[in-house]
């Protein structure tokens, strides 16, 4: 285009006059450069500002970045007028640093912890060489996390952290073995060495191949969250098989060499010396005798072990331990948005951001005359726009009368209370003009979590969904702890509805014509565009600014197809109405999303909130409004992620099942080693109420990780006591095996919780969502230790017993005409037995609820979960079946004697 210009466009002839004369289009129009529309402004105060947002890529190093851009940002700012500053807000470096740093600072001392241990109880250079693995393991799991495409983040670290105490269990088992033959069994320091590789090869393998197994099942994770805990199967599977490798290739041949100096005594010997001593005093005075008492009182043993962990089943059940799914690290940011009522102003905009300006200022010295210190750390303020999350239905708003403000708190490790604790006294502190519509604020979480509550409305018209939602969010407003509620139905600018008028249609007009020629009229027509520089530039024809009037109808004249003008008022009739922005439907329905916030501040009132929520609010505008609800957004995710936790679990169930069955060639002494895995939840409940800490999806995470840890001392145990059943009597085989690994089985327990340890007595808030997996592991692992000196060794000794009655069943079984008839009793409470595990058991684990018939049983038990119900129908049928099955057995067996003795009378 030849003309750019206001005066060259002007000049443009429209038409020639058969005088001569011509109309230019400044001769009918006004021709003006409007320039750049600015209707987006930020403020810093009173200043004006600008934002520049840059974000990293999926593989970059926000770190570097952020020096990067400091760096530029800094040159920047030498070059620009005086006055101007160049500031970086929401910078994520340090934050990330401090995190990882708290993770080193408790991973250094954990390690220091572990190293103390094994030089307490090993001699100095047999717990040098254990403890050589863990720097070894530890490298070949980095360069295979690095070849991998993983990056050291937040996750990654923990996973390496949780191994610290695990990656030495290997090495701890045949080193100690190793000093054990040296020791009492005086074999030479070469062959000590190889044969305790050699014996320990096999349960050290399968204890290794147990836990990958476990972890691996944490792959079945799928969706956000399986995406936040991919790291931690990938980084304990690497460690662990880096920890294997070093065990059988590396320290066999250390063992050797520092076994060769056992018989001489070192002054760095001395600790472990005098420990050791009080330590066999110990074993062999008090352990071997409380383990002979354990044997003989099997069965109360096992009983009680069943009571404890029922109590702390009863603690969950009674809500003095609560479930919190996920509890995302806050991350001390807060928006506002607002928008102005239709016929207000970009001065009224404008007063409403000052007002929120002041209002966090004045709460911002409130704080600090409360506290000590101001927590306002940034403040940025904008109009024509959004910042966050920003309002539903925004698009088809006025742009002048939007606005926000965006506020960058201290961290939270700086401050005795939440972020929403300060959002709900801003929201409170904010006053509100006439003129303002909508006024919404949202806290911020790292994570990918979604909104605490998110419920999806179905059904009905438009009309009756907005109007539950509105009852819903004053239901939920009323509850002090619920921020930030939103619907996505939002209404959309006053509409007029034109219908053409008899007249209108006998002059042959038509509704879309008359629609476009009136968008044309209103919003203008563009002639042309040009390149103007780095942008486009755009020449449009439309009326002038005022002429949208009162008498706009009446004043508009419509040409018809004719060539005539008649007023738009005579061919149309016009009806005003506000409908919706956007309706959206799903499976043909239509759905409205109702979101918010819960402070997380007390995790006990938080399930409350939601327990009212379900069962009291929504089913009251369920039967009032005549919709159906759902529950999204973060209860959704939680769905899934429980779904998919129960098929790993399950999964790494049966892989450990196979693996035991394989090394101890049995089917039956696996179900041993495992009964103790249920029981690890005693010790994890236990430590959750200890730290006032919910359950949450850490802690599924820790106990998946458990169920292959808390077995492999067992796996050890058990292989040991068959060793030594092959030349004693099975009770003693039982009391001498505990009693000799007793010193590994502390060593390898305590390696692991000490490791760990560190990480619960961190008070950082950062590192808070990670502590369910620290108590998790801690607390079930130390339990776990009781039971596997107690509870296996029981076990082991009930199901000697167990064996011997079947035996002596199959013999009774095998002689005399009432031998058919036991059989039959026998096969029928073996299917018995399977039909009310089906009936129980297996059908709620297949389908998520109970039986059908069943569930009418329920009444007054209405506290109690249907899986924990399940369990008990079956223990309930089971008890039954025995004793129906004893009752008939020994009537057979009274009828029997009775007829032979009545023969031999005869």
């Amino acid at each position: 285009i030849a003309k750019q210009s206001a005066d060259a466009v002007g000049s443009v002839v429209l038409r020639s006059n058969p005088d001569g004369s011509k109309l230019y289009v400044s001769d009918v129009a006004r021709v003006y450069v409007s320039g750049v529309t600015r209707a987006r402004s930020y403020f810093v105060g009173d200043n004006p500002a600008i934002s520049i947002r840059i974000d990293r890529a999926d593989q970059g190093d926000a770190i570097k970045m952020q020096n990067t851009v400091a760096e530029v940002a800094k040159k920047l700012e030498q070059s620009l007028p005086a006055g101007v500053k160049v500031q970086l807000i929401r910078t994520r470096a340090k934050a990330i640093t401090d995190r990882l740093n708290i993770l080193l600072d408790n991973g250094a001392l954990g390690l220091g912890l572990v190293l103390a241990l094994l030089f307490l109880f090993l001699n100095a250079r047999t717990a040098f060489w254990v403890a050589a693995g863990i720097p070894v393991s530890m490298a070949a799991a980095i360069a295979l996390m690095y070849v991998s495409g993983l990056t050291i983040n937040m996750v990654s670290l923990f996973a390496l952290i949780i191994t610290l105490g695990i990656v030495v269990d290997d090495a701890i088992v045949v080193g100690e073995h190793a000093d054990f033959r040296a020791r009492r069994l005086g074999e030479g320091p070469v062959e000590a060495a190889e044969n305790a590789a050699r014996r320990m090869a096999l349960p050290v393998v399968s204890a290794t191949v147990t836990t990958v197994i476990a972890f691996f099942a944490l792959t079945a994770i799928r969706g956000r969250f399986g995406t936040l805990i991919a790291d931690i199967p990938f980084t304990v599977i690497v460690v662990l098989l880096a920890s294997l490798v070093e065990c059988f290739v590396i320290l066999p041949h250390h063992m050797s060499h520092a076994l060769a100096a056992i018989k001489k005594r070192h002054w760095y010997d001395y600790p472990s010396f005098v420990f050791n001593i009080g330590f066999s005093w110990f074993r062999e005075r008090v352990f071997r005798r409380v383990m002979v008492w354990v044997i003989r009182l099997r069965y109360p043993v096992l009983a009680g072990i069943v009571l404890v962990l029922v109590s702390q089943i009863n603690l969950f059940i009674s809500g003095d331990v609560t479930w919190r799914f996920f509890s995302a690290p806050e991350r001390g940011s807060i928006t506002g948005n607002f928008a102005m009522v239709p016929g207000a102003t970009r001065a009224d905009t404008l007063a409403m951001m000052r007002e929120m300006q002041r209002a966090t200022e004045a709460l911002g010295r409130q704080y600090a005359e409360k506290y000590g210190r101001n927590p306002v750390d940034f403040v940025m303020a904008e109009i024509g726009g959004t910042a966050g999350r920003g309002l539903s239905g925004e698009a088809t708003k006025d742009k002048d009368l939007l606005g926000a403000i965006s506020i960058e708190l201290i961290d939270a490790d700086l401050r005795p209370y939440s972020s929403f604790q300060f959002l709900g006294d801003l929201k409170e502190a904010v006053r509100r003009p006439p003129s303002l519509e909508t006024l919404n604020f949202h806290g911020w979480r790292s994570g990918p979590g979604g909104d605490s509550i998110d419920v999806q409305l179905f059904g009905a018209t438009a009309d009756d969904l907005k109007a539950a939602a509105e009852a819903l969010k004053t239901a939920l407003g009323q509850i002090p702890e619920v921020l930030s509620l939103q619907d996505d139905l939002a209404y959309d600018k006053p509409e007029l509805i034109l219908d053409l008028t008899p007249q209108g249609h006998a002059l042959g007009f038509t509704i879309d014509g008359l629609g476009r020629v009136l968008r044309q009229r209103l919003n203008g027509i563009t002639a042309a565009s040009f390149p103007m520089g780095v942008r486009s530039a755009d020449i449009v024809v439309k009326l002038p600014d005022g002429a949208m009037k009162a008498d706009f109808l009446q004043a508009t004249m419509m040409r018809t197809p004719t060539g005539a003008y008649v007023p738009l008022a005579d061919i149309v009739t016009v009806t005003r109405k506000t409908g919706f922005a956007s309706i959206k439907r799903e499976d043909g329905l239509r759905v409205l999303s109702v979101t918010g916030d819960i402070s997380e501040d007390d995790p006990k009132r938080a399930e409350q909130i939601k327990a009212i929520l379900s069962q009291d609010i929504l089913p009251r505008i369920e039967s009032e409004f005549g919709v159906a609800s759902r529950m999204a957004g973060l209860s959704e995710q939680e769905n899934q992620f429980m779904a998919d936790a129960k098929l790993g679990f399950m999964l790494a169930l049966i892989g450990i099942f196979l693996t035991l069955a394989w090394i101890f060639s049995s089917w039956t002494r696996p179900l041993v080693v495992m009964a103790i895995i249920p029981f690890g939840l005693v010790g994890t409940i236990y430590g959750h109420q200890v730290w006032n800490v919910p359950l949450s999806l850490f802690t599924v995470v820790g106990l998946i990780g458990m169920t292959g840890i808390i077995i492999n001392d067992s796996i050890v145990l058990v292989s040991t006591i068959d060793e030594y059943a092959k030349d004693r009597d099975f009770i003693q085989a039982i009391v001498d095996g505990v009693t000799d690994r007793l010193r590994p089985v502390l060593l390898t327990t305590l390696t692991t919780v000490l490791g760990l340890a560190p990480l619960l007595f961190e008070t950082s808030r950062q590192a808070q969502f990670l502590k369910p997996t620290v108590i998790t592991l801690s607390y079930g692992l130390g339990f776990g230790l009781i039971l596997v000196l107690l509870m296996v060794p029981a076990l082991l000794a009930m199901q000697r017993d167990i064996s011997r009655r079947i035996q002596a069943f199959r013999r009774m079984l095998a002689g005399g005409r009432v031998g058919w008839s036991q059989r039959l009793v026998f096969w029928g409470a073996v299917l018995a037995s399977l039909a009310a595990f089906q009936a129980s058991i297996g059908y709620y684990v297949l389908n998520g609820r109970l039986f059908g018939p069943l569930s009418r049983l329920t009444s007054g038990f209405e506290g109690l979960p249907d899986g924990m119900f399940a369990y008990g129908l079956f223990a309930a049928a089971m008890m039954v079946i025995c004793l129906v099955g004893a009752a008939v057995s020994a009537g057979l067996f009274w009828f029997g004697q009775r007829r032979v003795s009545l023969d031999a009378i005869s």
